[in-house]
């Protein structure tokens, strides 16, 4: 098993690696350019970055395909890949669903093991932690996560994994600079009182924290992002773009790696989504930069002004 040591301080997402739906056009409204990703994929491992963030319905499994040749096409260098992916449970459960879920996702991958394996929703919990269970005494699964579960869902995950002599490895859930509420302030205490990496997704929001995009400069085309992220959005989240713009002229660095670097000053393992092989370079640079207690304080402060909590369709409702 992957022990807490072996947890890379940051991860790469692969969600606009997917095509069709739940893919790059429909959520990020751009085109999936095969080897631009493929390049990205080659100058990450040069760089150190082992832990792939992944999931079945990403694409429908186009994500996790293309994961597979990358990781094959790296030849030697592909074994040191670490496999991080997901299965979205079915609102009515099916003995061996999980068990149906995982040989797929690794037969798609073209690996033997998901060194994480997650479920990417809590419905049904008890019935699919019992198979994860079962899979990880086969050796099919490395550490079990959990993905958009509650704080009292996964202490109750938790105590049921515990009398199998097993615990929950990871919490993976959404957190930002715009999505800091209260309910997953208590879980990444829980999470670091209890010795449980805490993987945060969307850091970035979809490209609306990087610095590149603002009411002036409004995403493009029609998505998911473009709808959520829209111009009036922009507008209110314009003081803290313009924070982000300016600690990275202070730092020689790009907004982005200014948000990057909150998430991991709070304790977080980053999941961030790469497509091009200079995204991958940017991400590798923000080891460098160490924020100051007070322009963390200040990035916050400008978060919470701007009235905007993020939540994707898919999220449970908001618990304060």
């Amino acid at each position: 098993m992957m022990s807490e040591n072996e947890f890379p301080s940051c991860a790469i997402g692969t969600w606009a690696w997917g095509e069709g739906a739940n893919g790059a056009k429909m959520v990020f409204g751009g085109k999936r350019d095969t080897d631009a990703l493929k390049a990205a994929f080659k100058t990450a491992l040069g760089l150190g970055f082992t832990l792939w963030d992944t999931a079945e319905v990403y694409g429908m499994g186009s994500s996790e395909r293309l994961l597979g040749e990358c990781i094959r096409e790296a030849g030697e260098l592909g074994g040191n890949v670490l496999i991080s992916t997901k299965h979205m449970p079915l609102k009515k459960y099916s003995p061996g669903e999980v068990r149906s879920a995982l040989l797929g996702s690794l037969e798609r991958i073209g690996v033997n093991k998901a060194d994480i394996f997650w479920l990417h929703l809590p419905t049904n919990a008890r019935q699919n932690l019992n198979e994860c269970a079962e899979l990880v005494s086969e050796g099919r699964i490395g550490i079990i996560g959990l993905s958009n579960f509650s704080l009292k869902e996964i202490i109750n995950a938790d105590e049921q994994l515990r009398e199998k002599g097993l615990r929950v490895g990871a919490v993976q859930n959404h957190f930002s600079l715009i999505r800091r509420d209260p309910e997953q302030l208590r879980i990444l205490d829980w999470c670091h009182k209890n010795n449980v990496p805490y993987f945060s997704y969307m850091v970035l929001e979809q490209g609306a924290l990087t610095g590149k995009y603002d009411d002036e400069h409004p995403f493009k085309g029609l998505s998911l992002r473009s709808l959520q992220y829209n111009r009036a959005v922009l507008k209110k989240l314009r003081p803290l773009i313009d924070c982000l713009r300016e600690l990275g002229i202070k730092y020689n660095a790009e907004p982005a790696q200014i948000a990057v670097c909150w998430a991991a000053a709070k304790g977080t393992v980053p999941i961030v989504g790469i497509t091009k092989p200079g995204q991958v370079e940017e991400l590798s640079g923000v080891k460098n930069i160490s924020l100051e207690a007070e322009e963390v304080i200040r990035l916050e402060t400008l978060a919470e002004a701007s009235g905007i909590v993020s939540k994707g369709i898919w999220e449970p409702k908001l618990r304060r």
